[in-house]
């Protein structure tokens, strides 16, 4: 064995270099990523450093009308429930690549049109049933179902049909699509037994850790899968999430030991919690965006004139510095920023305007009564604050906000996506395809902003099958353009991501996927 790899794998296992680079420094000498893993895996065993435990993790984002079916996840808590026990056919790892995790191989056609996804053997569900192609594809078929209501439903649209032929599973598309597998990536799409038609909510998956108790709103508890396929993750013996939506009691958790990780640590308290005893503060920048979304087809939005005053109307380096505390970037009206490789930096940065805002409210014709912006603390950190600098930037404006602040507990389910004006949060998405054709398209189940723009469509649906990645970053653009102008997203901001560990974390990497590692944590993480 190369004597330099052994020696980092062996700084791997005690947390001082990071699996990433590992990998990649594996991957030079030609080792294959199996190969690695199982040497690392080894490395962390020899060192001691996996001693199982279980591993606390203090989230915000939980309610009590939460699910465990894939489909429904729409905040943080039930994202974190997937990854302790579901597994997608394949992930986008930390440097923005695809990689392989129940399909071993994929492969397409030329054109880009016909995907196949070969089935890794060998591989159980929690319940003992082999992991199939033909589960593959159930599971596609149901988030392709209207009546799952899944947040991936916009994705499944551009889908002709699927077949399965041994351990094949073939999709055709309608276009050709050169991103499919960044789509196929989206956490909604755990493989579940025959599709989970029978019992989408069980939580049985094929991941590292199967379920032990399901408290929505409380607590979750997962413990270790024995039959796990993969040995380069799933180092604890339970993993237990609960939920600690107000922000001062999540970091206090963190600060006395009662949990290990927590997510959305506050920018204005990062510094301060950072030089606590046992802790450290982690950030990593990103696809993910506070936002303040407007329903295109509900008045007074309907309006485009007052969509492009409030626009105006909105101070967001002032949100930036102060909301964010510098842990972030400024927003442009479209959710598409640097992480995305087809990102357009050429156009105009929208500014905060109060004159210009002004001049479309008066043309607008709104008749002046308040215009209600339904927010709550757990929408993001610093929600309410930044609706406030927002009602007070608006004011000078002559545009009248009220602020109508609602509870945590049913923020999710009975205020983003219903009411048509809020505050929300994205965690972006891998390639710009997966982050319009989720929220964008005219068709999508989670067209937040209710945006209808027949154009836009088309220009989607071009830029998926333009093979050519110059012609296609322009189409891109004239997208970002029309949302920007017409669209019901107030963008303000992109956020980092910002995590905080105990001293007791090991394996931790720098990962712009999502927060904590793209949700990837507790698999690949172990208690020191």
């Amino acid at each position: 064995m190369n004597d330099e790899l052994k020696y980092l794998a062996g700084r791997a296992a005690q947390g001082r270099v990071s699996r990433r680079a590992f990998m990649g420094r594996a991957a030079a000498l030609g080792i294959s990523a199996g190969m690695a893993g199982n040497m690392l895996a080894s490395a962390v065993s020899a060192q001691g450093a996996v001693k199982g435990g279980t591993l606390r993790i203090g989230s915000v984002g939980g309610e009590s009308t939460n699910s465990l079916d894939p489909a429904l996840a729409a905040s943080q808590v039930p994202y974190h429930n997937l990854h302790q026990f579901g597994e997608t056919l394949v992930e986008v790892k930390a440097d923005g690549s695809i990689g392989h995790r129940l399909a071993e191989s994929v492969e397409s056609t030329p054109d880009a049109k016909t995907w196949m996804f070969k089935m890794r053997s060998g591989v159980e569900f929690h319940n003992g049933k082999t992991v199939t192609a033909e589960d593959a594809m159930r599971t596609m078929e149901r988030h392709s179902n209207d009546d799952a209501q899944s947040g991936a439903l916009g994705i499944m649209r551009g889908i002709e049909s699927m077949k399965v032929d041994g351990d094949v599973f073939s999709v055709t598309l309608s276009t050709p699509n050169a991103d499919l597998p960044y789509l196929l990536a989206d956490y909604h799409l755990q493989i579940q037994p025959d599709g989970g038609f029978d019992d989408p909510g069980a939580g049985i998956g094929a991941g590292a850790y199967m379920l032990e108790a399901n408290e929505p709103g409380a607590r979750h508890l997962w413990k270790k899968n024995p039959n796990y396929w993969d040995d380069s993750r799933g180092h604890v013996d339970e993993v237990e999430i609960l939920v600690i939506n107000d922000a001062t009691a999540r970091m206090a958790a963190l600060q006395s030991g009662q949990v290990h990780i927590v997510n959305r640590v506050d920018p204005k308290v990062a510094q301060l919690l950072g030089r606590s005893p046992g802790v450290q503060v982690v950030n990593v920048g990103g696809p993910g965006h506070y936002v303040f979304i407007m329903h295109c087809d509900t008045e007074p939005f309907a309006n485009n004139d007052l969509r492009m005053a409030l626009k105006l109307a909105i101070n967001r380096q002032e949100m930036v510095d102060k909301i964010l505390n510098g842990y972030g970037t400024v927003g442009n009206d479209f959710p598409i920023n640097a992480a995305y490789p087809l990102f357009d930096d050429s156009i105009p940065q929208r500014e905060y305007d109060p004159a210009a805002a002004a001049e479309y409210y008066k043309k607008s014709g709104h008749d002046g009564s308040p215009i209600v912006l339904r927010v709550a603390d757990g929408a993001f950190p610093g929600a309410v604050e930044a609706a406030q600098l927002y009602q007070q930037s608006a004011a000078a404006a002559g545009i009248p906000l009220e602020i109508k602040r609602e509870p945590n507990d049913g923020y999710w389910s009975d205020v983003w996506n219903v009411q048509p004006f809020c505050a929300s949060y994205w965690g972006g998405r891998p390639v710009q395809d997966q982050m319009y054709s989720t929220a964008y398209l005219s068709t999508a189940d989670w067209n937040d902003t209710r945006f209808n723009n027949a154009h836009f469509d088309e220009l989607l649906l071009s830029a998926r099958a333009e093979l050519d990645l110059g012609k296609r970053k322009g189409i891109y653009s004239e997208m970002a353009h029309i949302m920007r102008d017409e669209g019901g997203l107030i963008c303000p901001m992109f956020n980092d991501y910002v995590d905080g560990l105990s001293d007791k974390i090991q394996g931790w990497e720098e990962d712009g996927t999502g927060e904590l590692m793209g949700g990837r944590a507790s698999q690949v993480c172990w208690l020191a």
